[in-house]
């Protein structure tokens, strides 16, 4: 490939999305030149489709439960999150003119429920501070020198001196929107360790009966509950034409992961009448069906969607025509034997990336001095509600400012 030379700048940030926006305006806050490169044709593409259905930016929880959402990385992220919380987060969107509120459940949102907005004043902001975007540059390593390689649309690689650099490439799920994860190969090629991609808040597969899922694909299931061993989450899910996915499924967090890994197989428990006892539900059903239908009855007497039935019949055939309390009983913990996860694309987020001993405190690359990596890169997973996009921001600031330090520093030193 060709190779053309481009213009100095003292500190390049790699990926347009939430973390990299966050690490140009850290660094460019500190009085640095940026230079914001993105492969795409625009930024914050994942950003953007994560706000279709509400941006959903942190939550409203006290720090220690909240910091706990993060598993074995909560040490790790602490002080990144500690640095800027979510208060923190809100007032930052209030001064781009977002205001936000806390929604019953406790997840935190822009008032105007979109991403568009907040992102469209943001690139202004970055804009007014000097930060230059760059689209279209794929970054595939460092020359000799150091200096950054990206390749342009025209198969060109471009060589960009940095006195430092920030990589914020994401992880390895949606990679029509620039999360493809093939940066985990250049890295390797560098002899920094990363830990497999996986996929988490994904859905899970089930082996429907084809007739159920052909029929109940994309059947919305409403205040449910579903329990995985000691692990119990109040929500809403979907019925998907492979298996089950949705907020309540994602709330389940590493726990089916592990059952997979551990036995290859996992069983959750879907209770469709979370509010009601096993005992108050068979007294409802204690009523003479006369003729109607099993969706017809569960309506009438517990009043159940006819998803209900579809799933009964699916996967307890057995007690359709039980007792009211063999049937109540079922209801109450239907069993959905998971038998994979959804392909790694569909999923929210992915578990895996860069191991947190190839990096120093300050997420700088302990093997290469001025390379830093900040969001989904890092190995972390967090479940859906907020706590995804907090840590992205939280790790970009937090990579940027140390960024912009270690160039001050080398100033000084005369480097």
């Amino acid at each position: 490939m060709p190779v053309s030379s481009a213009f100095q700048t003292t500190i390049a940030v790699i990926g347009a999305g939430p973390a990299g926006l966050m690490a140009a305006e850290a660094a460019a806050g500190q009085g640095c030149s940026v230079t914001l490169f993105d492969a795409m044709p625009s930024a914050g593409r994942k950003f953007l489709m994560a706000g279709r259905g509400g941006l959903n930016l942190t939550h409203s929880e006290p720090f220690a439960p909240f910091l706990a959402r993060y598993g074995a990385a909560a040490g790790h992220l602490a002080p990144m999150i500690e640095s800027f919380p979510p208060e923190g987060l809100r007032r930052w969107a209030a001064e781009l003119g977002i205001e936000t509120f806390v929604g019953s459940s406790g997840r935190v949102f822009p008032k105007g429920l979109k991403a568009s907005p907040l992102l469209r004043a943001w690139l202004a902001r970055l804009g007014h501070v000097g930060v230059r975007l760059q689209t279209r540059r794929r970054w595939v390593g460092f020359a000799p020198d150091g200096a950054l390689r990206l390749l342009d649309p025209a198969g060109t690689v471009e060589l960009f001196p940095a006195a430092a650099t920030v990589l914020a490439l994401g992880g390895a799920s949606w990679a029509r929107l620039g999360s493809d994860g093939a940066w985990t190969r250049t890295l390797a090629d560098l002899d920094i360790a990363s830990a497999p991609f996986r996929a988490a808040n994904c859905g899970f597969t089930v082996a429907w009966p084809a007739e159920f899922s052909q029929r109940h694909a994309g059947t919305p299931l409403k205040n449910i509950a579903l329990s995985l061993a000691d692990t119990r989450v109040r929500g809403e899910a979907v019925v998907a034409g492979y298996g089950i996915e949705g907020g309540a499924v994602y709330a389940l967090g590493s726990a089916p992961h592990r059952a997979l890994a551990e036995t290859g197989a996992a069983r959750l428990l879907l209770d469709l009448k979370p509010d009601l006892a096993p005992a108050d539900l068979a007294r409802r059903l204690d009523r003479p069906r006369r003729g109607a239908s099993l969706a017809s009855f569960l309506r009438k007497a517990a009043n159940l969607p006819p998803i209900a039935a579809a799933l009964l019949r699916a996967v307890r055939p057995d007690i359709v025509h039980g007792s009211p309390g063999q049937m109540a009983e079922a209801l109450k913990a239907l069993p959905l034997d998971l038998t994979g996860t959804a392909a790694i694309d569909r999923a929210i987020s992915t578990a895996g990336g860069v191991r947190w001993d190839a990096l120093g405190p300050d997420l700088q690359v302990r093997s290469r001095p001025g390379l830093f990596l900040a969001g989904e890169m890092l190995d972390w997973e967090a479940p859906t509600g907020g706590y995804l996009l907090q840590a992205c921001f939280a790790t970009g600031r937090w990579a940027g400012a140390a960024a912009a330090a270690y160039v001050k520093q080398a100033d000084l030193n005369g480097l």
